[in-house]
């Protein structure tokens, strides 16, 4: 069964949902990231996704203390990206009681660390895959490089990648409803799960997460949908639970 992953953003210690992946345009949906991760748990979601957005584009963590919060406050399982390069990264997070690390331009700039990573956590390690138009950004979303979609999976398909959140930038945060076309192009791809991300915009998503061809999908993140009330957290998950 396909799971259902809130998402918690962190910019300036508060939760927020950006614009198709602009700082300049986040809103701010609630300044106790901690009380957000207990909200989630309460309403019986089972994992937490968690991305330091000001870690992203800065290339360490900006947000510890929110995340150490969160970590505090829940007892679910949390996936945590944004600004994780290095492998002392890694581990102090990992140490800290994060499930699983998300790693995104350092898969990029620097695939043998993504590799040793796998081997020296295994299950433990995600591969973040943010594109535009087919082609993967780094840095944040603030750089778009030639490296295609494809290409970049496949260069972890035998390293024991966790799995692939893979986002479509030009869906994120505007509730058009995620790519599954693009989604469902790279799980048929790999055999590596893919976490769908980006535009998840109502029950006609968690109904598509929930039909047979998406099987394979390790599940979808659920942002701003969630936090505007346009997806009811008890409904999303019955539909799921009964896939």
């Amino acid at each position: 069964m396909p799971l259902l992953f809130p998402a918690i953003d962190l910019k300036g210690g508060q939760c927020v949902r950006l614009k198709l992946g602009d700082m300049d345009q986040a809103t701010v949906f609630n300044d106790d990231p901690a009380a957000q991760a207990r909200a989630f748990q309460d309403q019986g979601f089972s994992w937490l996704h968690v991305v330091d957005l000001d870690g992203a584009f800065a290339g360490e963590s900006r947000n510890g203390a929110a995340v150490d919060a969160i970590l505090a406050a829940t007892s679910n399982p949390v996936q945590l990206g944004g600004g994780i390069r290095t492998m002392a990264h890694i581990e102090g997070w990992l140490d800290k009681g994060i499930t699983r690390v998300i790693l995104g331009t350092v898969a990029v700039r620097d695939p043998e660390l993504v590799k040793a990573a796998c081997a020296a956590f295994p299950g433990r390690i995600a591969v973040g895959i943010d594109a535009r138009a087919g082609k993967v950004a780094v840095e944040g979303w603030a750089e778009t490089s030639e490296l295609a979609v494809h290409d970049l999976a496949a260069r972890f398909e035998d390293a024991g990648v966790a799995a692939i959140v893979y986002t479509d930038i030009d869906r994120d945060g505007v509730l058009a409803g995620i790519n599954w076309t693009a989604t469902l192009d790279l799980a048929n791809r790999t055999s590596i799960p893919v976490i769908a991300s980006g535009g998840l915009a109502s029950m006609d998503d968690v109904k598509r997460l929930a039909a047979p061809d998406c099987a394979r999908l390790a599940g979808a993140i659920s942002g701003r949908a969630l936090y505007d009330g346009r997806l009811d957290p008890a409904e999303a998950l019955a539909a799921l639970s009964a896939a």
